[in-house]
């Protein structure tokens, strides 16, 4: 590895969506960053920005395999570690089960063991899947959630249940300093096409002029955050000084029907894509907003990029990926100015 240079990092994930512009906003502020991916989802194209920069390494491996040994046993003494690895949309964490469930038990298990090996602090990824199908709403982090144990979206859902649940028993044995995260749908740049979520769905099939898949009537809620507001949120969490007793909702509270998320892609694309109408998913949560009190109080946080801005520097990211100008210019660096 690479010369010391201020704090050491480690990102597991980090090659993924929201794990590189967690590696840009790291490196941005002074750290040192170790970039750990399979690269079963996770794409090179989103760090091949940062090889090259001394403050960055790129390590290849599979946390239910174990963490790699140029890891475990640096000389530089781990400070903190970002756990973000596992896939996280739906046609991903089912297209292997077995190993989307492995990721979130033996790998988060590997990963206490390295913070509590290295004196690192820890902050689990988790997901607002951990709340199933709603009851309560909006959703706070004292409700236990409504999770279907055995259906075909068990294997994340439960997954990041028990991911969470070894991370409060590390911190009760006082063997790690845990933070953990749910994280609401978020989106953004480097969201990849095939992903399945709704924000790249709709965006890539309005740019193609395709149809635009709607599951179930549309009147089912989503709350998207921004990913620069969202990974602000992450690093805040991490660097409270005192660990918050539980998780920490992070997401957008504005709540919208899927059917307005079409309107507004449509009237910015200015796509005449028609709509098609498909059964609701197994499972498929209808509501879903964040109640962001934790956040708002702890960490002084709360998303800051209008669904406007996000959804112009989402397109235009999309746009020049697909190589079409059917979208006007990219707004002024939103993309990246604050990641």
């Amino acid at each position: 590895m690479k010369n010391a240079q201020r704090d050491l990092v480690l990102v597991a994930g980090g090659a993924g969506f929201l794990g590189s512009h967690l590696c840009d906003a790291l490196i941005a502020k002074g750290n040192r960053v170790v970039c750990l991916d399979s690269f079963r989802t996770g794409r090179r194209r989103n760090v091949h920005h940062l090889e090259g920069e001394a403050a960055f390494d790129l390590v290849e491996g599979d946390i239910v395999r174990g963490i790699p040994t140029s890891i475990r046993r640096s000389e530089v003494p781990l400070r903190a570690i970002y756990n973000l690895a596992c896939p996280a949309s739906p046609p991903h964490y089912q297209a292997d089960p077995e190993h989307t469930m492995l990721t979130s038990v033996l790998g988060t298990r590997n990963l206490l063991r390295l913070a509590e090996a290295h004196g690192a602090r820890l902050l689990q990824a988790s997901t607002s899947e951990v709340y199933g199908d709603p009851e309560i709403h909006p959703q706070r982090e004292g409700y236990w959630g409504n999770v279907n144990p055995t259906g075909p979206r068990a294997c994340y859902d439960e997954g990041k249940r028990a991911a969470e649940a070894l991370c409060f028993d590390f911190e009760r044995l006082g063997r790690a300093e845990v933070r953990v995260a749910r994280i609401f749908n978020t989106y953004g740049p480097r969201m990849a096409a095939d992903d399945g979520r709704v924000v790249s769905n709709v965006v890539t099939q309005a740019l193609a002029g395709a149809p635009i898949t709607v599951y179930g009537d549309g009147s089912q809620t989503r709350s998207f955050c921004y990913v620069a507001d969202l990974i602000e949120g992450l690093m805040g969490l991490m660097a409270l000084d005192r660990a918050p007793s539980g998780p920490v909702n992070i997401g957008n509270p504005e709540e919208l029907t899927v059917s307005d998320l079409v309107d507004r892609v449509l009237a910015r694309t200015g796509s005449s894509s028609q709509l098609t109408y498909r059964p609701l998913p197994v499972d498929d949560p209808r509501r879903r907003r964040p109640d962001i009190s934790r956040a708002r109080e702890l960490l002084g946080w709360a998303p800051r990029t209008s669904l406007q801005e996000g959804l112009e520097a989402t397109i235009a990211w999309f746009a020049d990926e697909a190589g079409t100008t059917r979208v006007a210019a990219r707004p002024a660096a939103l993309a990246s100015a604050r990641v």
